[in-house]
């Protein structure tokens, strides 16, 4: 079984929860729908997503 997690800056269940697999992939579901299937990113593409996170690339204009 796949334990996920939601950040705790989730409001009113508009969120995403993160998970990892037993063989290293990050899997990322929505809040609002759990029984659609998660997306499945690699750990290298997941190790780039959050560099780009703390690197600002996502930020608003």
């Amino acid at each position: 079984m796949i334990e996920y997690r939601t950040s705790s800056f989730c409001d009113f269940g508009n969120c995403v929860e993160v998970g990892r697999t037993p063989e290293g992939a990050f899997l990322v579901r929505d809040t609002k729908n759990r029984d659609q299937p998660p997306l499945e990113f690699s750990s290298s593409e997941w190790s780039a997503f959050v560099a780009g996170v703390k690197n600002g690339e996502f930020d608003a204009p």
